[in-house]
């Protein structure tokens, strides 16, 4: 038997009539051409887990507290960028024949760059330790004073990171817990439910605009993690990346180009619940291996599990 198509129908069921209406245009042209047509409705959006009572949230096993909170940005100590930096680098006395790839210019010239001038010779170049690429040191110093000013850096050329890197979140707090529900996909374990609350405030020294007010638009947000061995392993490494200010930023958010508000800062979480309608769900058999590469490339590794025993 001939195959019937369909023609699946959005909002079936709620206030506008727009959806079914143009489904059923897309129906009777079909069958005026003499072609069987069937109306479906889509899988249904699940954002939330089923009503849970506070009697059936546990705590996690192998992690302390179900809190964590921020504060303000804590003081730096009085290091000059010339000082953070001479610990990632070694002087080159005879420079490459290549670019210096931040300011463009040739490493065996002057740097190019024409901002505030650092207190360092725009000849001298140096090389970092740990990946070997090459740069002016006025350029580096120049890239530090543009950034966070934690006493880290991060090579623009392979994203290496030199130090421990900090984030300019803005105070909140992230609960995490589990609950009696399974994930798509993640049958045989309960859920870890995080929630990440953050007020709106004021703009602080490391923010875009500072003295101005932003919004935090759609907290408390829920995010959602399998309770197995790599799911709470996922947890440990997002705590860290928490308490080091780098689940979010201030910016423009990509969905509504709304400026100065709290945005995700390039560390995925799942907030679906029972569903992938949004590629923000379950079942994704990719999502933890994905989400522990976006935590490696902001420098949260295992070893940032045992330093912070440490």
């Amino acid at each position: 038997p001939r195959r019937v198509p369909t023609v699946p129908v959005k909002n079936l069921n709620g206030s506008s009539p727009v959806n079914p209406a143009l489904a059923g245009i897309t129906g009777i042209l079909m069958s005026a051409a003499g072609l069987p047509v069937c109306l479906t409705r889509p899988p249904k959006l699940v954002l939330h887990p089923p009503p849970v009572s506070k009697s059936e949230i546990q705590s996690i096993p192998g992690i302390s507290h179900t809190c964590r909170k921020t504060t303000k940005k804590q003081a730096k100590k009085g290091k000059t960028p010339e000082e953070v930096l001479k610990k990632y680098l070694q002087k080159v006395r005879h420079p490459p024949d290549e670019d210096c790839t931040i300011c463009m210019e040739r490493l065996s010239a002057p740097s190019g760059y024409k901002g505030p001038q650092p207190a360092v010779k725009p000849d001298l170049v140096g090389k970092l330790v740990k990946c070997g690429h090459v740069f002016h040191l006025h350029c580096l110093v120049a890239m530090y004073n543009n950034g966070n000013k934690d006493g880290s850096l991060q090579c623009p050329t392979c994203k290496t990171i030199y130090g421990v890197k900090t984030g300019t979140q803005p105070p909140g707090k992230m609960e995490y817990h589990l609950i009696p529900h399974a994930l798509p996909g993640h049958s045989d374990c309960k859920t870890i439910r995080i929630i990440y609350n953050i007020p709106p405030g004021v703009q602080g020294p490391e923010h875009p605009n500072p003295g101005k007010s932003f919004t935090a638009r759609g907290f408390p947000r829920h995010c959602y993690l399998p309770d197995s061995e790599k799911g709470r392993k996922v947890l440990k490494l997002l705590l860290i990346a928490w308490d080091r200010r780098l689940i979010f930023a201030i910016g423009t958010s990509s969905t509504t180009g709304e400026s100065d508000t709290v945005i995700w800062n390039e560390i995925h979480h799942k907030t679906e619940f029972g569903s992938n309608l949004t590629g923000h769900g379950y079942p994704d058999i990719n999502y933890l291996d994905n989400v522990l590469a976006e935590l490696a490339a902001q420098g949260i590794t295992e070893e940032s599990l045992a330093q912070e025993k440490d």
